[in-house]
């Protein structure tokens, strides 16, 4: 069987992990493996990963040193041809032109979108790995860079808390997380912030200012609060301005982390999450399976239907919030 593989969308660290679990455990069982080389544009552009001979084949030594290292070997793009019909029917020409059965899409909610459409175009089997710093797909408990993205953010949150401390400020901190606050509630609770702002629950201001004057009250003398960038409001910037204007009492900054957090080494459990759901797929592909995601969820590897891991919302447990509810007061 011939197996293609690619990366798409935002890069998220793991992408190189599970690349090499993808050619690994596919070779190991007898496959070739095509590396596509800018995602959908890739396919669009016939730009295949070449080995030392110039080949458009991917073996062990391809991969070699790659599981410690952030983005991704075979790089990411977001495709606007890939949009149009014909860009569609492009990379499912250059597919059938170098005889791939099977394709393997590491990326998020856009990547499985486009796969979606592939299958309604193309008769190979499709699988889908959640690779995004989101956490925001259905089927998995968590997805391929979340973890390192948290990581990230704390450990700017513990450097800006000794700043805080001293100067007796409170610090916004925005986080990626355009429709979803998982980044922003996880980093919050890691980081022993006071408040998390997030697209799924409002942000009250003057209930806020209230209960960050009661803080203040009890000899509290730095605070933390971390901002969802699609918080409702419209991110830190506009929370800072909101928050002065309501008389908050401590002295107010804004930093937005941005693409930092999508850089840097996985940490081990991303590591491993991207080791195992690279082997799940390629064993699901080889065994008949098509239009679905390989996640892990209660720690198990699973299929769910690719259009299920976009179309739905998936939910913050809501014991977290409650729980950073209770650790803030």
């Amino acid at each position: 069987m011939r197996i293609g593989v690619f990366c798409s969308g935002g890069d998220a660290p793991g992408m190189n992990a599970c690349v090499r679990s993808v050619v690994r455990g596919a070779t190991s069982a007898g496959h070739e493996v095509v590396g596509i080389n800018r995602g959908y544009q890739g396919l669009v552009d016939e730009n295949l990963f070449l080995d030392s001979l110039g080949e458009a084949k991917m073996s062990a030594r391809s991969v070699s040193n790659i599981i410690q290292r952030g983005g991704t070997i075979l790089r990411s793009a977001r495709c606007q041809a890939f949009q149009t019909e014909a860009g569609m029917q492009k990379a499912v020409e250059t597919l059938e032109k170098f005889k791939i059965d099977g394709l393997i899409a590491i990326g998020g909610n856009g990547t499985f979108r486009g796969l979606n459409e592939l299958v309604e175009r193309w008769d190979g089997r499709v699988i889908g790995v959640p690779g995004t710093i989101d956490n925001d797909l259905v089927g998995t408990d968590y997805t391929i860079g979340f973890s390192t993205a948290v990581q990230t953010a704390v450990d700017a949150i513990d450097k800006l808390r000794d700043t805080a401390e001293s100067h007796e400020r409170l610090f916004l901190v925005e986080v990626m997380g355009r429709h979803s606050g998982y980044l922003a509630l996880y980093t919050a609770l890691a980081a022993g912030a006071e408040v998390a702002c997030i697209p799924e629950t409002p942000t009250d201001i003057p209930g806020m200012v209230d209960h960050l004057h009661s803080l203040q009250q009890t000899g509290k003398k730095s605070i933390i609060v971390v901002v969802a960038e699609g918080d409702e409001l419209g991110g830190a910037l506009i929370l800072q301005d909101k928050l002065q204007k309501a008389k908050c009492s401590f002295a107010l900054r804004t930093v937005i982390l941005g693409h930092v957090q999508r850089g840097g080494s996985p940490t081990p459990d991303d590591r491993i999450l991207a080791t195992r759901l690279g082997d799940f797929a390629v064993r699901s592909i080889s065994e008949g399976a098509t239009a679905m995601m390989a996640g892990e969820i209660n720690h198990e590897c699973v299929l769910s239907p690719i259009k299920d891991s976009f179309s739905k919302r998936k939910e913050l447990p809501k014991e977290m919030i409650d729980l950073l509810d209770r650790m803030s007061k």
